[in-house]
């Protein structure tokens, strides 16, 4: 996702979603659809956004430093269980990407990283691949509904107007959806990308993780850590399941499978109680940036990733 620290709400959920694609090769150079085959340790390319990062969370490692990644965030996770060497490791995604980092150096607030794919090579037996938030505006949408959400509770919490999804109006009350748009046109930009990643580690087996919840399915809980009308938190949970089901469908066009981290994060969204949560809330109260995983939704995710493969 993006530069949340530095460029306030508007940073908060750039990343978003988080769509990860992991390759793994195998010997014979087939794909293999199956789950139950183990894959061979590395190389290992983590491609991604602020999701895969992990932004904040201790240690902060690699170059440049203004891509925010951790030592402990789920790409490390994953290459620390299946035993990938160090020297067959290279995380390359970045805080703020989108699908056009993949083939275009982004420059961040402390360095320039270069295009995602040229960490690809033919070598290539297991890659993460975590965004499409950002393509969407996921941030700027979270900005606008949480903007909205303070000002319903300060004239009343719905009490002196009727309307409980102000935001959501802002978006799709013309009878087009925005959000639901850009997911389309994002899921055109994803099935380009994969084809890419397929012409570019050619032996490789693709899983496309979804994103864990970042809200629940209503705004009851949030509080002042994530002031949401409720109307409008209903609609941001529903455009990250639509999201969601875009990745699962266009992973599964392309060839690749699908790992959720969705279900497994249910009740650990930003708004749950702060020893269970993955994601943190406005006030991160675990070292993590703000609607961003913390540490043991990095590892939810790992999790997710590694059953997918068979481990």
């Amino acid at each position: 996702m993006g530069p949340y620290a530095r460029t306030g709400l508007a940073g908060i959920v750039s990343c978003g979603v988080l769509l990860t694609v992991v390759l793994v090769a195998r010997p014979d150079g087939n794909r293999e659809s199956s789950v139950s085959e183990r894959p061979q340790p590395g190389p290992y390319v983590a491609l991604g956004d602020s999701y895969t990062t992990g932004p904040k969370i201790p240690r902060q490692s690699g170059s440049p430093a203004g891509c925010d990644r951790s030592d402990h965030n789920y790409p490390a996770v994953v290459a620390r269980q299946l035993g990938v060497p160090a020297a067959d490791f290279r995380d390359i995604s970045c805080s703020g990407a989108t699908i056009t980092d993949l083939t275009a150096p982004q420059k961040t607030s402390n360095g320039t990283n270069p295009a995602q794919f040229s960490a690809l090579s033919k070598r290539t037996q297991l890659v993460t691949l975590g965004m499409g938030g950002n393509d969407i505006g996921f941030g700027s949408t979270v900005t606008k509904c949480v903007t909205m959400g303070a000002m319903y509770r300060a004239i009343g919490s719905g009490r002196l107007f009727s309307d409980n999804a102000p935001c959501k109006k802002q978006y799709a009350g013309g009878g087009t959806d925005e959000v639901a748009q850009k997911i389309q046109a994002t899921g055109r930009k994803l099935s380009a990308a994969l084809a890419e990643i397929e012409r570019r580690a050619p032996k490789a087996h693709v899983y496309v993780v979804g994103y864990p919840a970042i809200l629940p399915a209503e705004a009851k809980g949030c509080g002042k850590e994530l002031p949401l009308a409720p109307g409008d938190a209903t609609y941001l949970h529903n455009k990250e399941k639509q999201l969601n089901t875009m990745l699962r469908e266009q992973s599964e066009t392309a060839g690749a499978t699908y790992v959720d981290t969705y279900s497994p994060s249910l009740g650990h969204d930003a708004c749950s109680a702060e020893k269970t949560r993955w994601i943190e809330p406005l006030q991160p109260s675990s070292p993590a940036a703000a609607v961003h995983p913390n540490a043991h939704g990095e590892k939810g995710m790992a999790d997710a990733v590694l059953r997918a493969i068979g481990t």
